[in-house]
Parts: C-alpha cells; sequence; structure tokens
C-alpha cells in the first residue's frame, strides 16, 4: 500500500485519463503549453499537484511560494483540464513504487512527463507496470519557475 495520497480538489472517477503530476509553483507559459499539449492528445488531463511538505524538502525551505490548495485551484481553473489532486505523503516516498500505488485506482490512460525529467526512466517503467502509454512532451526552453524566482531575487 502506498504511503502517498490524493487529495481531490477536481474530482475525476473514470479510468483513461492522461495523468501529470508536479509542483506548478508558479503558473507559467512552459506550464500552460506542456499541459496543453498533453490535453491536446485526446485524453482528459488529470493533474497532480505535489504538497508543500514533499516541495519543501525537495527545493528548500523557501519553496514553494503559493501553497498547493492554492496551486491546485489555479490548476482547475485551466479549460483543458478536468481533474486535480494533491498528492500528500512523506517526502521521501517519491519513487516509482509509490506513483504506482497512488496512480492504480486511477487506472490512467497515459503518464505525460518533459523532455530531460530526470524520473523519465522510472515514469516509463510506471507507466508500463500501469497499463498506460507515457508520453515524452517538449519542454519550453528558458521557462521555469526556479528561473522566474532567480529573475526576480536579482531584481
Amino acid at each position: 500500500m502506498s504511503s502517498l495520497e490524493a487529495v481531490w480538489v477536481r474530482p475525476f472517477d473514470r479510468p483513461g485519463a492522461a495523468v501529470v503530476t508536479g509542483v506548478f509553483d508558479i503558473l507559467h507559459v512552459g506550464h500552460v503549453r506542456y499541459l496543453g499539449a498533453v490535453a491536446e492528445r485526446g485524453l482528459p488531463l488529470v493533474v497532480g499537484v505535489e504538497d508543500d511538505p514533499r516541495v519543501r524538502a525537495w527545493k528548500g525551505p523557501s519553496r514553494p511560494l503559493n501553497p498547493a490548495a492554492e496551486r491546485a485551484e489555479v490548476l482547475a481553473a485551466l479549460r483543458f483540464v478536468t481533474g486535480v489532486f494533491i498528492v500528500t505523503g512523506p517526502p521521501e516516498a517519491h519513487g516509482p513504487e509509490d506513483y504506482i500505488d497512488l496512480l492504480a485506482p486511477m487506472r490512467p490512460g497515459a503518464l505525460a512527463h518533459t523532455t530531460g525529467d530526470p524520473h523519465a526512466g522510472a515514469r516509463a517503467a510506471a507507466a508500463a507496470i500501469l497499463g498506460a502509454e507515457c508520453w515524452e512532451m517538449d519542454a519550453v526552453p528558458g521557462r521555469s519557475t526556479t528561473r522566474i524566482v532567480n529573475a526576480a531575487g536579482k531584481g
């Protein structure tokens, strides 16, 4: 049993969605283009937002800038997003087996990630175990929350 839990903000309870997980701290054009491209493939788009303690453990004490509930609310407002949940659980629960257990009840049709994702291999293995497609999508060059935060700090 997974130590991760999905806390639904905009519930979606049908199988076959494309699932994306991430931080989505400051929503920017890179996020919007990436999520839009996933949605354009034709499956309902469900987005998992990592909770605050998990993000803080991974990215440091100054992150996230926006709380998980607000990040999820902003994503749910995008017209092409069908469902949104917050991923809760201990920060050390970030291996493929944790996400397989989390996502299996959703019966996803696809798992999507961006090119260059350091966890791409694990995501592909998870997709195979879940019986889902694995979609690698192009990232928008030069667009990231970290870049925005760093640029703002120089401001």
